[in-house]
Protein backbone atom coordinates (compact mmCIF):
# COMPACT_ATOMS: atom_id res chain seq x y z
CA UNK A 1 0.00 0.00 0.00
CA UNK A 2 1.36 3.26 -0.77
CA UNK A 3 1.95 5.61 1.71
CA UNK A 4 1.19 9.64 1.48
CA UNK A 5 -1.20 11.17 -0.79
CA UNK A 6 -4.57 11.25 -1.47
CA UNK A 7 -6.65 8.24 -0.29
CA UNK A 8 -10.16 7.75 -1.36
CA UNK A 9 -12.90 8.76 1.24
CA UNK A 10 -10.30 10.38 3.47
CA UNK A 11 -10.68 14.22 4.22
CA UNK A 12 -13.70 16.27 4.99
CA UNK A 13 -16.67 16.30 2.41
CA UNK A 14 -16.95 17.58 -0.58
CA UNK A 15 -19.79 19.27 -2.08
CA UNK A 16 -22.66 19.10 -0.45
CA UNK A 17 -22.25 16.26 2.33
CA UNK A 18 -24.40 15.46 4.84
CA UNK A 19 -26.76 18.60 4.78
CA UNK A 20 -28.07 18.28 1.40
CA UNK A 21 -26.93 22.07 0.86
CA UNK A 22 -24.03 24.42 1.00
CA UNK A 23 -22.10 24.90 3.90
CA UNK A 24 -20.44 28.22 4.88
CA UNK A 25 -18.19 28.84 7.78
CA UNK A 26 -19.13 31.64 10.08
CA UNK A 27 -17.11 33.70 12.46
CA UNK A 28 -18.69 34.71 16.16
CA UNK A 29 -17.02 37.31 18.11
CA UNK A 30 -15.45 35.19 21.29
CA UNK A 31 -17.95 37.20 23.89
CA UNK A 32 -21.25 35.82 21.81
CA UNK A 33 -19.54 32.52 21.63
CA UNK A 34 -21.93 31.07 24.73
CA UNK A 35 -24.95 33.19 24.34
CA UNK A 36 -25.15 31.47 20.43
CA UNK A 37 -24.58 28.13 22.11
CA UNK A 38 -27.28 28.79 24.98
CA UNK A 39 -29.41 29.45 21.64
CA UNK A 40 -28.37 26.69 19.69
CA UNK A 41 -29.17 24.48 22.65
CA UNK A 42 -32.13 26.11 23.62
CA UNK A 43 -33.87 25.29 19.83
CA UNK A 44 -33.11 21.94 20.44
CA UNK A 45 -29.99 21.68 17.18
CA UNK A 46 -28.56 18.44 17.59
CA UNK A 47 -24.45 18.28 17.09
CA UNK A 48 -22.75 15.63 15.42
CA UNK A 49 -21.52 12.25 16.63
CA UNK A 50 -18.90 10.62 15.07
CA UNK A 51 -18.68 6.88 15.46
CA UNK A 52 -14.81 6.60 15.61
CA UNK A 53 -13.23 7.77 19.31
CA UNK A 54 -10.38 9.28 20.27
CA UNK A 55 -7.22 8.03 21.41
CA UNK A 56 -5.83 9.94 24.38
CA UNK A 57 -2.44 8.08 24.03
CA UNK A 58 -1.10 7.42 20.29
CA UNK A 59 -3.05 8.95 17.13
CA UNK A 60 -5.03 6.26 15.26
CA UNK A 61 -6.30 6.98 11.78
CA UNK A 62 -9.55 9.38 12.18
CA UNK A 63 -12.84 7.80 10.52
CA UNK A 64 -15.43 10.77 8.71
CA UNK A 65 -18.17 8.97 9.29
CA UNK A 66 -21.15 10.24 11.55
CA UNK A 67 -22.77 7.79 13.86
CA UNK A 68 -25.91 9.68 14.67
CA UNK A 69 -26.97 12.99 15.58
CA UNK A 70 -26.53 14.11 19.09
CA UNK A 71 -28.60 16.02 21.39
CA UNK A 72 -26.73 17.62 24.10
CA UNK A 73 -30.08 17.71 26.07
CA UNK A 74 -30.57 13.72 26.17
CA UNK A 75 -27.30 13.32 27.29
CA UNK A 76 -26.82 16.00 29.95
CA UNK A 77 -30.28 16.84 30.73
CA UNK A 78 -32.13 13.50 32.62
CA UNK A 79 -35.18 15.77 34.00
CA UNK A 80 -35.56 19.07 32.15
CA UNK A 81 -39.00 20.73 34.28
CA UNK A 82 -35.78 20.12 37.65
CA UNK A 83 -32.45 20.79 35.67
CA UNK A 84 -31.05 24.87 35.90
CA UNK A 85 -27.44 25.99 34.94
CA UNK A 86 -25.64 28.35 37.25
CA UNK A 87 -22.19 29.69 36.75
CA UNK A 88 -19.37 28.87 39.37
CA UNK A 89 -17.28 31.40 40.73
CA UNK A 90 -14.37 31.20 43.10
CA UNK A 91 -11.63 28.67 43.75
CA UNK A 92 -13.26 26.05 46.89
CA UNK A 93 -13.66 23.64 44.39
CA UNK A 94 -10.67 23.39 41.96
CA UNK A 95 -9.89 19.83 43.41
CA UNK A 96 -13.21 18.65 42.05
CA UNK A 97 -12.97 19.98 38.67
CA UNK A 98 -14.81 23.17 39.07
CA UNK A 99 -13.11 26.62 38.08
CA UNK A 100 -14.05 30.23 37.84
CA UNK A 101 -16.74 30.49 35.68
CA UNK A 102 -17.12 26.68 34.61
CA UNK A 103 -21.24 26.48 34.12
CA UNK A 104 -22.99 23.40 36.57
CA UNK A 105 -25.77 21.35 35.45
CA UNK A 106 -28.07 21.19 38.34
CA UNK A 107 -30.77 18.26 38.88
CA UNK A 108 -33.36 19.54 41.74
CA UNK A 109 -35.20 16.19 41.50
CA UNK A 110 -32.21 14.32 42.59
CA UNK A 111 -31.02 13.80 46.37
CA UNK A 112 -28.60 15.50 47.83
CA UNK A 113 -26.42 12.58 49.42
CA UNK A 114 -23.83 11.95 51.40
CA UNK A 115 -20.45 12.60 49.46
CA UNK A 116 -22.50 14.66 46.41
CA UNK A 117 -21.80 18.20 45.05
CA UNK A 118 -24.43 20.40 45.89
CA UNK A 119 -25.94 24.35 45.71
CA UNK A 120 -26.86 25.51 48.80
CA UNK A 121 -28.30 28.36 49.74
CA UNK A 122 -26.70 29.27 52.71
CA UNK A 123 -27.29 32.66 55.06
CA UNK A 124 -29.07 33.75 51.74
CA UNK A 125 -25.84 33.27 49.66
CA UNK A 126 -25.56 30.85 46.95
CA UNK A 127 -22.18 28.08 47.38
CA UNK A 128 -21.60 24.80 45.81
CA UNK A 129 -19.83 22.41 48.35
CA UNK A 130 -19.38 18.39 48.46
CA UNK A 131 -22.24 17.41 50.88
CA UNK A 132 -21.06 15.75 54.15
CA UNK A 133 -23.54 14.03 56.68
CA UNK A 134 -22.80 11.80 59.36
CA UNK A 135 -24.50 10.38 62.60
CA UNK A 136 -26.80 13.53 62.44
CA UNK A 137 -24.30 16.22 61.57
CA UNK A 138 -23.77 18.03 58.46
CA UNK A 139 -21.12 20.37 56.51
CA UNK A 140 -20.17 21.57 53.43
CA UNK A 141 -16.42 20.43 52.39
CA UNK A 142 -14.60 22.45 50.09
CA UNK A 143 -11.99 20.96 47.37
CA UNK A 144 -9.36 23.24 48.11
CA UNK A 145 -6.96 22.90 51.49
CA UNK A 146 -7.25 26.82 51.10
CA UNK A 147 -10.76 26.82 52.36
CA UNK A 148 -12.26 25.30 55.99
CA UNK A 149 -15.05 23.12 55.46
CA UNK A 150 -18.53 24.86 56.44
CA UNK A 151 -20.61 23.28 59.71
CA UNK A 152 -24.34 23.46 59.52
CA UNK A 153 -25.86 24.05 63.25
CA UNK A 154 -29.47 24.57 64.29
CA UNK A 155 -30.55 28.16 63.37
CA UNK A 156 -28.74 28.29 60.14
CA UNK A 157 -30.88 29.62 57.07
CA UNK A 158 -29.92 26.73 54.86
CA UNK A 159 -31.59 25.04 51.82
CA UNK A 160 -30.21 22.87 49.45
CA UNK A 161 -31.19 23.95 46.05
CA UNK A 162 -29.90 20.88 44.04
CA UNK A 163 -27.12 18.47 43.13
CA UNK A 164 -24.75 19.41 40.53
CA UNK A 165 -24.40 16.57 37.93
CA UNK A 166 -22.21 18.23 34.70
CA UNK A 167 -19.46 20.36 34.73
CA UNK A 168 -18.73 22.32 31.29
CA UNK A 169 -16.16 24.26 31.12
CA UNK A 170 -13.53 25.59 28.33
CA UNK A 171 -10.18 23.38 27.96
Amino acid sequence: MPRGGAREGAGRPTGQGRYQEKTRPVRIPESMVEQVLDFVISKGYQLPLYSSSVQAGFPSPADDYIESKLDLNTHLIKHPAATFFVRASGESMINAGIYPGDILIVDRSLQARHDKIVIVALNGQLTVKRLWQRDGEMMLMPENDDFTPIRIEEGMDMMIWGVVTYVLHQV
